[in-house]
């Protein structure tokens, strides 16, 4: 059941923003936003088949007979959301809804369709409302940046399956496996300890497919002499967690370690230049730099990191855009890394909280080189 307390503090969180902006509701589609606000826990899917509208003094969630039983399990006798099935369109019943309640200012988030705005002003001209609809830009996103208690909770379970899935995983991998075997024996071991889902697709990337940061698992199979970059996560009640390790199949190759031990000092001294106010392109330069001045500049081309909540990429970043503070209670990635094309790439990720004074790693992974499949 949802957190009633927690998820009343994050649409109060909402409606001081509307205030601020002299919105008098604002009109929500996002399947993510969705389930912040309403604590409804493994209750959204891909379908966006949801419709929220928020004043100063009332909640209301349209959905249909697919999902409302569950809401109603998930939400409590006691929520503060009006649930709503009438057999209408999403756009028709936004636009009775603010001729209810007079709405004159209704800020509409920018996730949704054009199809649903233009159905909108329709419908509220064909119910006689003179409404302003002015846009919300990723508005609601900065807010989900600083996560509360229950949010840091969920996602440190998620971690914990994750981190126990790499023990699991360094002991079964062995020389002649495919990526694809070892990637299914990663997700069902997640899946089977805890996990309700996976955070993203398994990377799975064996020898020179590991210089793709984004290389799909296939039917390569690992040799002697391999390094095998792993980015993958466990889901636990719609939150997520992200770790990459890298690991050597057989005693690494003088290289291999070298270049291992940049991005292991990148990592680290990002790291530790983390709190709650810096820059997030401040942070993504030091790593560059380390990976720089030991001659591998050009093999370093993505961000540093970015959040992690209920989605698997959030804000705030650490990348050479991103100008802003990052705040404190953010959850963020650090994740160097080096690829070297046609021969093998490694990467070092951890996620965790930004605090005041620093950046509190919920990933105990080793930072170390682990050597696999003796």
């Amino acid at each position: 059941m949802a957190d009633a307390q927690a998820c009343a503090a994050r649409v109060e969180r909402l409606r001081e923003l509307m205030a601020e902006r002299g919105y008098d509701a604002v009109i929500l589609r996002n399947n993510p936003d969705l389930r912040w606000l309403t604590g409804a826990e493994r209750t959204f899917d891909d379908e966006v088949a949801h419709t929220a509208v928020i004043t100063a003094t009332g909640q209301w969630l349209h959905t249909d007979s697919r999902y409302y039983n569950t809401f109603v399990e998930r939400l409590g006798a006691d929520s503060a959301w009006t649930l709503d099935m009438e057999v209408t369109t999403p756009a028709a019943w936004a636009a009775a809804r603010l001729a209810a309640e007079r709405v004159r200012v209704a800020a509409v988030e920018d996730t949704c369709d054009l199809a649903f705005y233009d159905d909108l002003l329709v419908e509220l001209a064909r119910a006689g409302v003179a409404c302003l609809t002015p846009r919300l830009h990723g508005d609601i996103c900065d807010l989900r940046m600083v996560k509360d208690a229950e949010e840091v909770a969920l996602m440190r379970r998620a971690q914990e399956i994750t981190d126990e899935a790499f023990a699991h995983i360094c002991e079964f991998i062995k020389v002649g496996m495919s990526e694809q075997e070892i990637r299914v024996e990663l997700e069902n071991y997640m899946l089977s300890h805890g996990a309700d889902a996976l955070s993203f697709g398994t990377i799975i990337a064996s020898g020179p497919n590991g210089a793709n940061p984004h290389a799909q698992p296939g039917e390569r199979r690992v040799q002697l002499g391999d390094l095998i970059v792993m980015d993958y996560g466990a889901g636990y009640h719609d939150y997520h967690a992200d770790m990459t390790r890298t690991v050597a199949v057989g005693e690494p190759g003088e290289e291999q370690r070298a270049v291992y031990d940049v991005v292991r000092r990148a990592h680290e001294e990002s790291a530790a230049a983390v709190r709650a106010g810096v820059i997030g392109r401040d942070v993504h330069e030091i790593a560059a730099r380390v990976i720089e001045e030991a001659g591998y500049g050009d093999c370093f081309g993505h961000g540093l990191g970015h959040g992690v909540g209920i989605q698997i990429h959030e804000n705030p970043n650490f990348n050479r855009r991103w100008n802003r503070p990052v705040p404190e209670g953010s959850v963020v990635t650090i994740e160097p890394g080096i690829y070297l094309p046609g021969r093998f790439g490694i990467r070092l990720e951890d996620f965790g909280l930004v605090t005041a004074d620093g950046y509190e790693p919920f990933t105990r992974s080793t930072h170390d080189l682990v050597v696999v499949g003796e």
